[in-house]
Order: C-alpha cells, then sequence, then structure tokens
C-alpha cells in the first residue's frame, strides 16, 4: 500500500522528463526550420542580382538617372562628374533593391543627410561670416582652435582601432565598407555583404555594358561622318 504513492511520482516524474524532451526537440526543429528558410531567403536574394532580368531593370534605371546628369568631358571637373555619376549608379542601385536590405537604405538616406549637411554648412557660413564682419579677428580664432580638436578625436580613435584583436580590425573595416554597417554586429555585416558584392558585380556587368553601347555609337557615329567630310 506505501509503495502506490511513490509509484505513481515515479511515473509523473518520468512523464514530465519526456514532455521536456519532446518540448526541446520541437524547439531545436522550428530553430532549424527558421534558420533554413532565412538561408534560402538569403541565397534567393543574393542569386537574384545574377539574372539577367534584374540587370536589364538596372540598366533603365541607371540611363535614366544618367540622363539627368550634366556630363561634359571637355570639362576641366573631371573628378567631380566622375562622383556623380558613382552617387547617381549607387542611388539607382539601392533603388533596384527597392530598400529591402540595409545597406540600400542607407544609400538611399545618404542624400537626404548630405542635402541636410550642405543647409547646415551654408548657415554656418552665413553667421560665421556675418559674425566676422563685426569682429574679424574672433571667427579666426576660434576656426583655428577647432581644428586641433578634430586631429585629436582622430588619433584617439586610430589608437583604440590599433588594440583591437585582428579579427575585429577586419569586421571593423568590412562594416565601414558596406554602407550602413558601421556599428553593426558581425551576422548582419557579413550578410549585407554578400547580397552588396553581388549587386556590385551586377552594376560593373550593366555599366560595362552601357559603356560599350556608347562606344559603338560613337565609333558608327564616326564611320558615318568620315564619307561626308571628305
Amino acid at each position: 500500500m506505501e509503495s502506490s504513492p511513490s509509484a505513481a511520482a515515479i511515473v509523473s516524474t518520468n512523464a514530465n522528463i519526456n514532455m521536456d524532451r519532446t518540448r526541446r526537440k520541437k524547439k531545436k526543429k522550428s530553430q532549424s526550420q527558421q534558420q533554413q528558410s532565412k538561408q534560402n531567403k538569403n541565397s534567393q536574394s543574393h542569386a537574384k542580382w545574377k539574372t539577367d532580368a534584374q540587370q536589364q531593370i538596372y540598366s533603365s534605371k541607371l540611363i535614366q538617372a544618367l540622363s539627368q546628369v550634366n556630363i561634359n568631358p571637355s570639362s576641366s571637373s573631371a573628378p567631380r562628374q566622375g562622383r556623380a555619376v558613382r552617387e547617381v549608379a549607387d542611388r539607382a542601385l539601392a533603388f533596384a533593391a527597392k530598400g529591402k536590405t540595409r545597406w540600400s537604405r542607407a544609400i538611399l538616406t545618404s542624400r537626404i543627410k548630405l542635402k541636410f549637411r550642405k543647409q547646415q554648412h551654408r548657415r554656418q557660413r552665413f553667421a560665421s561670416s556675418s559674425f566676422s564682419s563685426s569682429s574679424g579677428s574672433t571667427a579666426v580664432t576660434t576656426g583655428s582652435s577647432s581644428r586641433p580638436s578634430r586631429k585629436h578625436k582622430v588619433s584617439i580613435l586610430r589608437l583604440k582601432g590599433k588594440g583591437l584583436p585582428a579579427v575585429q580590425r577586419k569586421v571593423r573595416v568590412l562594416g565601414r565598407l558596406v554602407p550602413g554597417c558601421r556599428k553593426q554586429p558581425l551576422p548582419v555585416i557579413l550578410e549585407e555583404a554578400t547580397d552588396y558584392i553581388a549587386a556590385l558585380e551586377m552594376q560593373v556587368k550593366a555599366m560595362s555594358a552601357i559603356a560599350e553601347l556608347l562606344s559603338r555609337s560613337n565609333s558608327g557615329a564616326g564611320s558615318t561622318s568620315e564619307p561626308m567630310s571628305s
């Protein structure tokens, strides 16, 4: 009669153990399924940049954006024009990504931030010019005093970077190369870098194809104009 309560307790503990095991198995299975689905989504997003359809979409967006840029080969400001073409190509790439990735959102928002900084810079220049007209010497001293502080900050950041291990330094460099990933953890940086590299490869192919078409059209126009000149 005394053994029945202990037997019931043993049965209940075994049942609880079995329930815990089944819960752990279900949890592991759901986690593995989530990881697998995430990997499949990432592989699909990286593979889309390698398709001809995506290259055509990006090429059309790039041509539309380049048509709005004033490019003059005879102009002396060639670096500025090259920078403008690069910014247009990157924005078209971010538009083709539809802002679904962190790097594409960072490129799209960088233009807005740049405009805001330019407006702020203009306001500061206007305020400093108005202040220097009233007291010219004070504006020069304040400008000269702010320069060493910037150099000091840069030197501190470099010293901090030198003290990091080699792997962390490489991760930091990679995070700086990928837009919007400067302060992100390693899994996010690797995921964004994989997609960004695939997008850049597609960008190079599209721009090479456009450059080849332009060179062919220019050579064709030159060959047709030669008989007329003679």
